[in-house]
């Protein structure tokens, strides 16, 4: 199991950074997501690389551009749109290599686990099982939720243009977000289409977690027709960093792995 960086462009010719590691033997093929902000080496998004490697999954995680990986753009500029197409311009690319297989599985985090889910939608015969982590589900749900936690700053936030916050993946980083985002946020549902997603399908939430929560994930789990497991892991909030979080989120996500013929 080596590692591979691969540099590619996306469709607004800007770089993405891509890691790939193979199975020896090679079971079937992966694609792994971060969230808003996030990059690949992220705990939590390792720990679901590893897994699926030792399952005998190839795997292709990335950097999405405007994010604090090795990807071009800045965080400012982040958009789901910026995310899905990155996501499908990486699974474009992953076709022309010899290495390629579907159908494959998708994961992500987040915003990772919106774009995973939006893919699906688009594409389920290619796609073999499917494990978004406490995804983002909807752009109007996830709006109504923040506005009702925190009205004061979604006011600031809209009034200024400006989202300013400290990064908890990255201490000592500040992260600018502009409105545009959440504009484009609105845009996005995985609901209407749902009953597309007929695959295996995996959700871990924390039961704190307080930018997709678990009363989002019910909803979707609710319209979803498939095999579906939605599993909550209590205390953790939206991005696992404890260690006891970490390897419930392991043993779960192994678990499914294995569960999957």
């Amino acid at each position: 199991m080596g590692g591979m960086k691969a540099s590619i462009i996306n469709r607004h010719e800007q770089k993405i950074t891509v890691l790939v590691e193979l199975a020896q033997p090679q079971k079937g093929l992966a694609f792994v997501m971060h969230g808003l902000g996030g990059f690949k080496e992220q705990p939590h998004i390792q720990v679901l690389a590893e897994e699926l490697l030792r399952h005998g999954y190839s795997t292709v995680r990335f950097d999405a551009t405007n994010s604090f990986g090795e990807s071009d753009g800045n965080y400012e500029d982040a958009t789901v749109t910026n995310y899905k197409e990155d996501y499908d311009d990486v699974i474009t690319w992953a076709a022309t290599q010899d290495w390629y297989q579907q159908p494959f599985i998708l994961a992500g985090h987040s915003l990772g686990g919106m774009c995973s889910i939006l893919y699906a939608e688009d594409h389920p015969e290619n796609v073999l099982a499917l494990a978004p982590m406490a995804p983002l589900v909807s752009g109007q749900l996830s709006y109504d939720y923040l506005l009702k936690k925190d009205p004061e700053s979604m006011k600031v936030w809209q009034g200024t243009g400006w989202q300013i916050q400290p990064s908890t993946s990255k201490p000592g980083v500040t992260k600018k977000l502009k409105w545009s985002h959440m504009a484009d946020r609105l845009r996005y549902d995985v609901l209407p289409s749902a009953n597309k997603i007929t695959m295996p399908l995996l959700i871990i939430v924390g039961s704190n977690d307080e930018s997709c929560p678990l009363e989002h994930q019910e909803i979707l789990v609710g319209k979803l027709p498939g095999k579906k497991e939605l599993h909550v892991i209590n205390g953790m909030r939206h991005t696992p960093h404890e260690k006891k979080h970490l390897n419930e989120f392991r043993q779960v996500f192994s678990g499914w792995l294995g569960s999957l013929l």
